[in-house]
Parts: structure tokens; C-alpha cells; sequence
């Protein structure tokens, strides 16, 4: 299969599995077995499964192939080009192709003179009138390809404006921009572009990022910093005529490269092979040729041969485009297409499924505790009446006595319960004053006012190293609150177990390591852009701080929303398998003792309530038998082994 058909393949499977857990919400809310947290939960899964994006970019220097890349791997069926591939820069801003349900075919153009108001491009795309927008017809491949070429557009500013927009200007090119003989240098016209496309794929969440070349890329940090390292595939082009280049190089080493091992999906791209089929060398020649140049691409790049994919794009959409299968196979397209899929839809599959399966077996376990503390409950009553038959008025009030000290046991106990609560509640507040927003935006001021009083480079270099120092700290500090409303619940869960054979299994742990490791990410990129003496030498103050805020902050301040979310959502689950068993327990000590007092005062008879415990029994271990199949149901959806073994054993024991 292509990778377009893979990827409709991987998109249904995937709304598979949102059909599968709907079922589970719907089960719990018709049932009445969930609550509003666990409605809460399936819900935030649903719509992150709905709205689950697959970004693939493209990047390269210029006139190395990228954009003709594309339209042979995603737009061949429109029968020509789609997106802009000619001679030259074709693509001079990072420009992202989507599609969002309800939204209208449209191209969005951020104008470059939204630099100057020092805010990333993710908070500009929440501003409408910052963008210039172009309808665009779908079913015109003309009409698309006249929009889409504006994102090619450039203009020409004084070097002090290019400088201010934050591109680098070198007289002779090497390093940055290089101005004309009018002392002009020509910058993109626009910042960023979105492409709203009803493409198929991107109907089905496929992102197709296409990047511009080196001076642009470093002249938007969001684009190093998050949309290339987010990004699930990255495809680095080369020019099989040229090889690797120096600003190839820099693009690798600055913006692609992870290191001497391969990452998955970051694959290199050899194009243009094309330009070895002279008509006087034989198929021999030319593969001994490709295979120097891959040879040559890989020890250069310091990765291995099979990481590097020689390929045509021009000539495999000439052959997608006539139905050529000969033609096709010689561009070894599909060869790239292989590697790309192997890489990269078996691991987002994975992804997706570990956390679905970890989201909804956390809820499966903790309904099926509170269905075995019901059916415990109801097999007590049950065992109860029946040894009541035959029995005087005497034991039947010695019954309801035993209940009622029950009952006063189980409400001293619940003094303890309500005290963990305030303990998890002012635990809970520091947890978030260490890692809420507003530690954050305290920090964030701090050392903007240490970066502006400071006189002297060092003075710089101390306030945003101190940034990462006392993030680090806020971090190290949620890790010790979290671990200790860990161990508190822990014991209250065995106490409750214990005393009252609650059904309860240890609270789920929560990790900060993933944002541990965001801010390591960070730090070097950090220390790779900006902290370099050059740098911090030559660069203006407030430049160098508007840099910073743009760019690491911002970032940052990314991360420390994740985490909030993260650690808010896991203080909602580990708090409600408690709270749940506690209401249950309660319930059934009153339906006890309602029942004991009915007998008593002979307004029901004790055959009757045996007989309607018997089917209140036999109603929960249908629902345990239901909710069995949809953990099964799930698994299945998901392609994984069924979970359901351990709610089976669990409920006949």
C-alpha cells in the first residue's frame, strides 16, 4: 500500500477505537456505574482521538525538491501540481496544509511585519485579523496552484528593517542574507501560511509542513523549536547532483540531526536521481553512481546507508500522474514511502493505542471495583435475610444493631476520610503553586527585569541560565508533592480495604519526567541559539531578551500548560475510585439496614426481599459480564490482547 492508502487504514482504525470507548461512556452514564470525573475522562479521550493530527515536514534549502516531493506523495490524484514547483525558492515561509472539520478551503497569510509585535505564531493564529486570507476552490487545480504560489512571495526592506525582523544580513551571504547593489535585501513576504485544503488525508488529520531554506527557518524560532521537533516525520531533501552542501549541512546539524543514531522518522532524501538517466549509462553505471552519492550523503551526514532514500519526485508524479508502474518503480518512490510508513505509522499506532488502553483499563478496573463492592454488598444482605428464616424478633433486632455499629464504625472512619481530603487539598494547592502558571509568569517577569537591568553579558547569560534553574526547581518540588499525595492515598486506600473491605487498588502514580526532558530539549537548544559568546556579545540587549521571550519562554510556558493539564486530570482520577467506593459503601450500609428494618416491622415479608436481592445480584453480574465485552470490545478495536481475563478473574473471585 501507499502511504496515503496506509494512512487511511491507520485513520479508520482509529475511529474504530472513538466508537469503542463512546460505547464504554454510554454503558457507564446509562448503568449509573461512572461518575462526572469518568464522563470527564472518556470525553478529553474522545475528542483527543477526533482531533489526533499526524504532522509530516518537509525541509530542505532551496530548489532541492520539497514541494515536488509532496505533490507525488499526496496530490498525484488531482492529476498536476498542487503545490508551487519550479526553478528557484518556491517556498519562502514555513506553511503547514491541514484541514478542520467546518472550516472553509482558505489560504491564511501571516504578514512578516507581525514580527515586530513579538508574539509566536501560535498566539497570532488566535487572532483573525492579523492574517491576510484567499478563498480557495478545491476542485480547480489552476486556481490552487495561482493561490497557493503567493507563499513564494518576497519583498525587498532596508537591511536595518531585515536585522529588525530578525534575519541575519551578511555582506557576502555566507552567514545570512546578502544585500543587493541597492544596499536592499529581499526578506518573504509572509511569516506563515495555513493552507485549509479538503484533501482526503487531511480530512483524516494528516499535518504536511513545507519549510523554506536556511535563513528563513532561523529567522522564525517557533519553527526550530516546536513545529520541526513535534513533528511525528521529518524528510530531509537533498539534490543527488550536489550532494551535501554547506548550508545543507547547517540545516541538519542546527534543525534536523539528533545525533550519530537515526530517530524515527527522520528520514534523508536523495532527489532528483533523475539527473543521472543521460541516456549514455546503463541501469549498472547508474545504480553504482547512486550508491556513492547515498555512500558519500551518509558518512557525511554521519548516518548510516539505510537511512538515506534516492528517489525522483519529479518523475515518480509524472508516473502517479499516466498510470507508468515501470517509471514509478525506477523513481523508487515507493521505496521512501515504505520506509516512511514503517517508521512512522506503527509508532503513532502504538502511541495512541498505550494511552487509550491505559486511559480506559484505568476506568474499566476502577468500575469493576465498585460493581464487586456492589455485589459484595448485595450478597451480604443477601446471606443476611437467609439466615434469618425461622428466627424470632430477637435476633432480627440484633441484626439491625450489628448494622448500626457498623454503620458508626464506618462514619468514624469517614472522620479520617474528610481529614485526607483537606491534607489532599492543601497538598493539592502547593502542587500547583509550584507548577501552576502563576509561578511561571512570576519567574518569567523576574528575569525579563534581571535581562534589561543587566549591564554586562555575564549578567545575561546568569538570568536565563537562572530561568532553567528555578523551572528545575519548580519541577523538583511537584515531584516530592506528588509523591507524597501518592503515599497518603496509598494508606488511606489500604485502611478503607482493611476496615471496611472496601475495594480499592493502589492510586496510579503520576511522572514529571517528560517535561523534565522537554526542558532539556530546551536548555540546549538554548544554549545552541543563544547562549554562545558571539551571540551575547554581539547582539543588542532588548534584541537578545525579545529573542529569548519569543522563543525558550514561550516554549516553556507550553510545557508547564501540559503538565498542569497532565497533573489536574491525574489528581481527578486518583481521588475518585476513593470517593466512589466511600458513596457505595454508604448506600449499601443504608440499604442493609432499611432492609432488616422492614422484616421487622413485618412491612415486607422475607421471602420477597431474599428474592429481590437474588435479581439485584443477578443484575450486577450481568453488568460485570457487559462491561467484560467492552473492555474486550476495546482491545480489539485497538488491535491489542483483550484485558478482559483480569476483569473476569477479579469478578469470580
Amino acid at each position: 500500500m501507499t502511504l496515503a492508502e496506509q494512512f487511511s487504514a491507520y485513520s479508520r482504525w482509529r475511529g474504530t477505537a472513538v466508537e469503542s470507548v463512546v460505547r464504554l461512556r454510554n454503558w457507564l452514564s446509562r448503568n449509573d456505574v461512572g461518575d462526572a470525573q469518568a464522563d470527564m475522562r472518556l470525553q478529553y479521550l474522545v475528542d483527543r482521538l477526533r482531533e489526533d493530527k499526524l504532522t509530516i515536514a518537509f525541509v530542505a534549502e532551496y530548489s532541492r525538491g520539497k514541494s515536488e516531493l509532496i505533490n507525488a506523495i499526496f496530490f498525484s490524484d488531482y492529476g498536476d501540481r498542487i503545490l508551487p514547483s519550479s526553478a528557484g525558492r518556491t517556498t519562502m515561509c514555513p506553511t503547514e496544509l491541514m484541514w478542520t472539520a467546518g472550516a472553509s478551503p482558505e489560504l491564511r497569510l501571516l504578514p512578516i511585519s507581525t514580527r515586530a509585535l513579538q508574539a509566536p505564531v501560535s498566539e497570532l493564529k488566535r487572532i483573525p485579523e492579523e492574517w491576510q486570507v484567499v478563498p480557495l476552490k478545491a476542485g480547480s487545480a489552476a486556481e490552487l496552484q495561482a493561490a497557493l504560489a503567493r507563499v513564494g512571495e518576497v519583498k525587498r526592506v532596508s537591511q536595518e528593517e531585515a536585522e529588525r525582523l530578525g534575519f541575519k544580513v551578511d555582506p557576502r551571504g555566507d552567514e545570512g542574507l546578502k544585500p543587493g547593489v541597492d544596499g536592499l535585501v529581499e526578506v518573504p513576504n509572509w511569516r506563515h501560511a495555513v493552507i485549509q485544503f479538503p484533501h482526503p488525508l487531511l480530512e483524516q488529520g494528516l499535518v504536511v509542513l513545507d519549510t523554506p531554506g536556511l535563513n528563513a527557518i532561523g529567522a522564525e524560532p517557533e519553527l526550530t523549536l516546536s513545529l520541526l521537533p513535534n513533528a511525528h516525520a521529518v524528510l530531509f531533501i537533498l539534490a543527488a547532483d550536489t550532494g551535501v552542501t554547506q548550508s545543507d549541512l547547517a540545516v541538519w546539524r542546527d534543525y534536523v540531526s539528533t545525533g550519530p543514531t537515526r530517530q524515527k522518522g527522520r528520514l534523508v532524501v536523495l532527489n532528483k536521481i533523475d539527473g543521472l538517466w543521460d541516456g549514455l549509462r546503463d541501469e549498472a553505471r547508474i545504480g553504482a553512481e547512486i550508491d556513492r552519492q547515498v555512500k558519500s550523503v551518509a558518512d557525511t551526514l554521519d548516518i548510516e546507508s539505510q537511512a538515506v532514500f534516492p528517489v525522483s519526485a519529479q518523475k515518480g508524479l509524472v508516473a502517479r500522474i499516466n498510470g507508468d508502474a515501470p517509471l514509478l518503480a525506477r523513481s523508487r518512490l515507493p521505496e521512501l514511502e515504505r520506509a516512511l510508513t514503517e517508521d512512522l505509522l506503527p509508532t503513532k499506532q502504538e502511541i495512541v493505542r498505550h494511552n487509550t488502553l491505559g486511559e480506559t483499563g484505568d476506568l474499566v478496573r476502577q468500575t469493576t471495583d465498585l460493581l464487586q463492592a456492589r455485589l459484595s454488598g448485595v450478597r451480604e444482605q443477601l446471606q443476611e435475610l437467609t439466615d434469618l428464616r425461622g428466627k424470632n424478633q430477637n435476633v432480627i433486632e440484633y441484626m439491625m444493631r450489628k448494622i448500626r455499629v457498623e454503620k458508626e464504625e464506618f462514619e468514624q472512619g469517614l472522620q479520617k476520610y474528610y481529614a485526607v481530603r483537606s491534607v489532599f487539598s492543601n497538598l493539592t494547592n502547593n502542587l500547583l503553586a509550584h507548577l501552576g502558571m502563576d509561578a511561571l509568569r512570576d519567574e518569567t517577569r523576574r528575569t525579563r527585569e534581571a535581562m534589561l537591568e543587566s549591564t554586562f553579558s555575564k549578567g545575561l547569560r546568569d538570568a536565563m541560565e537562572g530561568f532553567f534553574e528555578h523551572l528545575r526547581s519548580n519541577l523538583n518540588q511537584s515531584t516530592a508533592e506528588i509523591g507524597e499525595i501518592t503515599r497518603m492515598l496509598d494508606s488511606m486506600y489500604r485502611r478503607f480495604s482493611v476496615e471496611h473491605g472496601l475495594k480499592l487498588t493502589s492510586p496510579e502514580g503520576f511522572s514529571t519526567e517528560p517535561y523534565e526532558a522537554e526542558l532539556d530539549r530546551l536548555e540546549k537548544a538554548f544554549n545552541r541559539q543563544i547562549n554562545t559568546t558571539l551571540i551575547l556579545v554581539t547582539t543588542e540587549k532588548h534584541t537578545l531578551t525579545q529573542k529569548f521571550f519569543e522563543t525558550i519562554a514561550v516554549q516553556a510556558r507550553r510545557t508547564f500548560e501540559l503538565a498542569n493539564r497532565d497533573v489536574e486530570q491525574w489528581l481527578r482520577a486518583v481521588m475518585s475510585p476513593l470517593e466512589t467506593q466511600v458513596r457505595e459503601y454508604q448506600l449499601q450500609l443504608k440499604r442493609r439496614l432499611e432492609s432488616v428494618k422492614r422484616i421487622h416491622q413485618a412491612t415486607d415479608t422475607l421471602e420477597d426481599r431474599v428474592e429481590e436481592l437474588k435479581q439485584a445480584e443477578g443484575g450486577v453480574l450481568a453488568l460485570l459480564d457487559e462491561l467484560v465485552a467492552l473492555e474486550a470490545g476495546i482491545a480489539a478495536a485497538l488491535g491489542a490482547g483483550s484485558g478482559a481475563g483480569e476483569v473476569a478473574e477479579s469478578m469470580a473471585a
